[in-house]
């Protein structure tokens, strides 16, 4: 139960972020705002859920799991009711800001109570878990979303994200149990929590795998940014057609992270799994730059689409892999370091997402740039940093 508990935390992103994507045109309609302008509520709330783990992490570490969580859980309520209600997209930018920070709690905690329950390979097939249940989100939400469009607008939306986080909310109230015991909580102020952070932070394979981490969701973040208005709008494909191509992604991320988990883990060094999705995600941005410049003649929707499938395929090696390397460098303040990884993911990706409109809305170059720069920052910061030939990781992805 506790895994179905935390699978649900862990999908409380793709819950805010991917069910509203297929409103994101009507949005710009409705509110009469630009395209880029409404993306920075994509943007907003990112970066509120990095800072909000940069709170509610270290929180954890001191008094428990739980607590914390509930009353994240429960401002995450209220926000999103907020979004459905706003008039005006500076508000909208605002209440997302406000959904994203209160969201957090569920992101770090789940990463937290992982780190408290598994360890080496345990965690990494753990991770991998959670993505097959995190997965599902992203594939039903865009479908949904797209659903719930054709019977209302894109204010209905939140109201069912809000119905969704009322539920979470009950079930974490019921049946997660506290996993950190009162004798390993750090009853320190925040000086203790700095000083934490600062030791993590000068570990430089934990920075590494952090900052390779980070640029690798920056690769799929300026995806999610920019595919709405990339298929629906360049390609001409419906908000339904586009759902349907989204949560086909979502399964391709769902399958190989079983692929890493029961295939990979345990026979496969870590680090080379991690390799492998970072070069594959380098090579998927190759083709989908190309093939936006006309270097192919006029690519179509299929093939784009394949090259994004690829793409985001990839995601299900490179993610769990790289949280499940940071957190083995640590045996303590697992709700610090789980902060950190959150948060460079979320900030990076924050300030990618304004990134891929900048050319407008007619082309997919900025998209496949950004793609392409974040997939080889993250694969310098890989071999660079982590030093994966030192074997880091272990003949068999075991701890260090």
């Amino acid at each position: 139960m506790v895994t179905l508990v935390l699978g649900g935390l862990t999908a409380t992103p793709p819950l805010a972020m991917d069910m509203y994507l297929p409103a994101l045109p009507e949005v710009t309609r409705s509110l009469h705002a630009p395209a880029a302008t409404v993306q920075l509520t994509l943007t907003a709330c990112l970066a509120g859920m990095a800072l909000g783990q940069m709170v509610v992490g270290p929180m954890s570490d001191r008094w428990g799991r739980r607590r914390p969580l509930l009353i994240g859980l429960a401002v995450y309520v209220v926000a999103t009711a907020l979004c459905a209600f706003a008039p005006t997209v500076e508000l909208l930018i605002a209440f997302r800001l406000a959904q994203g920070l209160a969201g957090a709690a569920g992101i770090v905690i789940a990463r937290a109570v992982a780190r408290d329950l598994y360890d080496g390979v345990a965690m990494a097939r753990f991770f991998s878990t959670l993505m097959l249940i995190s997965g599902v989100a992203p594939i039903v939400a865009p479908l949904i979303g797209g659903q719930i469009l054709r019977v209302t607008d894109w204010r209905g939306v939140f109201a069912v994200l809000t119905v969704v986080g009322a539920l979470l909310t009950a079930v974490v109230w019921a049946k997660l149990p506290e996993t950190l015991a009162p004798a390993d909580r750090h009853g320190g102020g925040i000086g203790d929590v700095l000083g934490s952070m600062r030791r993590l932070l000068a570990d430089r394979a934990f920075t590494g795998y952090m900052l390779a981490g980070g640029f690798a969701f920056a690769s799929l973040f300026a995806y999610v940014a920019a595919s709405p208005f990339v298929i629906q709008e360049i390609y001409g494909a419906s908000p339904q057609t586009f759902s349907l191509l989204f949560g086909l992604n979502s399964i391709g991320l769902m399958i190989m992270g079983q692929v890493n988990g029961k295939i990979l883990v345990g026979r496969v060094r870590l680090d080379k799994a991690l390799g492998l999705g970072l070069v594959v995600v380098v090579v998927a941005s190759v083709a989908l730059l190309l093939m936006s410049l006309g270097v192919f003649g006029e690519a179509g929707l299929v093939p784009m689409a394949a090259a994004l499938f690829v793409l985001m395929s990839a995601m299900g090696i490179t993610l769990p892999n790289t949280q499940t390397l940071a957190l083995m460098r640590t045996r303590h303040a697992a709700g610090s370091a789980s902060a950190l990884l959150g948060t460079s993911s979320f900030l990076i990706g924050a300030i990618a997402s304004p990134l891929v409109g900048i050319a407008g809305e007619d082309t997919a170059v900025p998209m496949a740039v950004v793609q392409l720069v974040a997939a080889l920052v993250a694969l310098a910061c890989f071999l660079g940093m982590c030093r994966p030939r030192d074997g880091w990781a272990g003949a068999k992805g075991g701890g260090i």
